[in-house]
């Protein structure tokens, strides 16, 4: 709490702001969904009161991404549209944060000029003076390359009461070549563990049942930090001082690197009571020449090797994967050689995507490796209808079976049926008109399909 009320008092307060309507318009990852729960908890702290759409707001903040090229151009399509929503009132005020912003400062301010705050993700904690100064002067664009405050420090406003972000680390000190995340985020920096454990310990007193530990790449967690004079991961600590906090029922986290895996932290998965039996896996791809290629730091016996040791130490664990279909020079036999390894693995599901060319990345300049768009068209459709059907067999295991089911929301497609996730984080819909978000409940699954489980109360 003690950050919080720092962070707040250097805020330059704007009375004329008190009671003014803010919307927070979110694009990409988890990451950039909880930098929008702290843009949120700054402009409430500023006296803002949040708007249900951005059609009724006075102030607009857009959460940028760029890890693919179609998010750039829905961005500035995005801007274009919001420009008669800025012209239509003149105390209107646009921002523009995030990952994009952070890389193509220059090319968002000239081309919407429209704008008036354009930050990127080192100075996210300085929004509301950036904003001031906007109003005082005009259009501003401000892009540090070296981060000010921790985005931490900032206060949040979540989406749900009882799920919860916690960041663990920002950055990256990897090197894939289709990956703009270390130019834009910049390098690996670890938070203290006991600023993690105390702020986890604060969403436990504000009713949060389940946390997700955010990072990059979170099985490398703590090895700048130097605990105990060593450059050592201390991911597995973590989690057992997480297991430990009273009232908290599950620990997720999300997204480790495979070549960082190590058994403590895969026993700590199995042994730990609160932590959830997922895993993430991202694969990638199943070649090894592609994967030499993406600098991702292992081949595919080690990948292999590292899905073996998963399933050897945790039971009936829960794997998801990420895959990148016609990466520069992929051919139909290391596509074939994807394929292997995802029937061989068994993911519950899989993040497919087609290769997007990243500008300021590696991958960006084998042009004359790209692979034609009708090709990594039809591997999609391959690798999804493979995966469906390794889907549709990893979800019917649970029919018959009792799962504790945290109720998150409504489901989207009938407000009648309640929607959360069960340990294993698949999604799960049940039909009970007396329960209540947050409720953790024991349920009996009685049907699956390959993207959501059906339960009924026990």
């Amino acid at each position: 709490m003690e950050q919080t009320v720092e962070i707040k008092s250097k805020i330059n307060l704007n009375p004329s702001r008190v009671g003014k309507k803010y919307f927070v318009k979110t694009f990409g990852c988890q990451m950039n969904e909880h930098d929008s729960e702290r843009i949120a908890g700054l402009f409430q702290a500023d006296g803002m009161i949040q708007a249900q759409s951005e059609e009724h707001a006075d102030i607009l903040f857009v959460n940028t991404c760029t890890i693919r090229e179609n998010a750039d151009d829905k961005l500035y399509g995005t801007l274009g549209q919001l420009k008669k929503w800025k012209d239509s009132e003149s105390d209107r005020r646009l921002l523009v944060g995030g990952c994009a912003a952070q890389k193509d400062k220059e090319l968002v301010r000239k081309k919407a000029p429209w704008v008036d705050v354009v930050l990127g993700t080192h100075n996210l904690t300085n929004v509301i003076n950036l904003l001031n100064q906007a109003e005082d002067w005009g259009p501003i664009t401000e892009i540090l390359d070296e981060i000010s405050n921790m985005p931490t420090d900032a206060p949040s406003i979540r989406e749900s009461q009882y799920s919860a972000w916690l960041t663990i680390q920002i950055g990256c000190n990897n090197s894939c070549t289709f990956c703009i995340v270390p130019s834009v985020r910049g390098e690996e920096i670890s938070r203290r563990p006991a600023d993690i454990v105390n702020e986890a310990k604060q969403l436990v007193q504000e009713g949060v049942k389940e946390i997700t530990l955010l990072g990059q790449n979170v099985n490398s967690y703590g090895r700048d930090l130097r605990i105990d004079g060593k450059a050592r991961p201390y991911f597995a600590q973590l989690l057992e001082k997480l297991n430990e906090i009273e009232g908290l029922e599950r620990i997720r986290f999300i997204s480790p690197h495979p070549k960082d895996f190590k058994e403590e932290t895969l026993y700590a998965v199995r042994d730990l009571k609160k932590v959830c039996k997922q895993i993430h896996v991202p694969l990638q791809s199943g070649s090894s020449k592609i994967l030499s290629k993406m600098h991702r730091g292992y081949n595919k016996e080690k990948f292999l090797e590292k899905i073996d040791l998963i399933k050897s130490i945790v039971n009936d664990v829960s794997l998801t994967s990420d895959v990148i279909v016609g990466f520069p020079s992929e051919s139909d036999d290391d596509f074939i050689e994807t394929l292997d390894v995802v029937k061989y693995s068994q993911f519950d599901s899989i993040y497919m995507f087609k290769f997007s060319p990243r500008p300021g990345t590696p991958a960006f300049d084998m042009k004359s490796d790209f692979i034609e768009k009708n090709i990594i068209d039809k591997r999609f459709i391959q690798l999804k209808e493979l995966q469906t059907e390794i889907s549709t067999k990893r979800y019917s295991r649970f029919v018959g079976s009792q799962q504790k089911l945290l109720i998150e929301n409504t489901s989207k497609k009938n407000k009648n049926v309640l929607t959360g996730k069960i340990d294993g984080g698949h999604i799960t819909h049940i039909e009970e008109t007396d329960l209540e978000f947050g409720d953790l409940i024991n349920v009996q699954i009685y049907d699956s399909t390959p993207f959501f489980l059906k339960a009924r109360l026990i």
